[in-house]
């Protein structure tokens, strides 16, 4: 079976990036349930910052609960009027909600046929949302996979400038116990993708 000249293989090495943004945009996008601390528990690292960082959260999350991290999530993203962290391009770039970086996002996603789900009601430009984006198209999950152009332009326009010092927030924050090593996990995946983008022909 041959495949079509649309279709773009997806080697293992994306699959894992496309793994580990999906990661990271569940862990934002909500508190973890017990299955997902469960999962988590069970990750294991190699000896690089990356494998170190994830084998710490892995060990955080053998001993958290599920009430506690709610606690935290809230604590660090909703509060009674807002939580520690806003974790949005518009804000981290501009200083307000819904400016140009969500409308220039909203450009892009209705260019490559994605929309918001109508049960979402957060600005799809926050940081779990694009995690999410980014793992959707490189894997192809709402159509053709991306090639390493697209994904190079979406990730240099909508996440590069600012989602590095998000993550150095949420590692730094003080309500972050379980997010700390979340943080740092994001941080250094971010750089790593900066730096293969930038050294990439695509």
């Amino acid at each position: 079976m041959t495949a079509t000249p649309d279709i773009i293989a997806i080697n293992e090495e994306d699959r894992l990036r496309a793994d580990l943004y999906n990661f990271l945009g569940l862990l934002l996008s909500r508190p973890p349930d017990e299955g997902l601390l469960i999962q988590t528990a069970g990750l294991s690292g190699d000896d690089s910052d990356l494998g170190q960082a994830i084998s710490t959260l892995a060990k955080l999350a053998k001993l958290t609960r599920t009430a506690t991290v709610e606690s935290e999530y809230n604590r660090l993203f909703i509060g009674l009027a807002r939580g520690e962290l806003l974790p949005y391009a518009s804000y981290y770039l501009t200083g307000f909600l819904n400016e140009k970086p969500l409308a220039t996002l909203r450009q892009d996603m209705s260019a490559r046929g994605l929309a918001r789900a109508e049960n979402v009601f957060e600005p799809e430009d926050n940081i779990a949302s694009l995690m999410e984006m980014m793992g959707a198209m490189i894997v192809g999950r709402f159509g053709v996979a991306a090639d390493l152009a697209a994904q190079k332009s979406f990730f240099n326009k909508h996440i590069a400038p600012w989602a590095g010092h998000f993550f150095s927030d949420l590692e730094a924050a003080k309500n972050s116990v379980f997010y700390a090593p979340v943080g740092t996990v994001g941080r250094i995946f971010i750089g790593i993708e900066a730096e293969a983008f930038r050294m990439s022909k695509g």
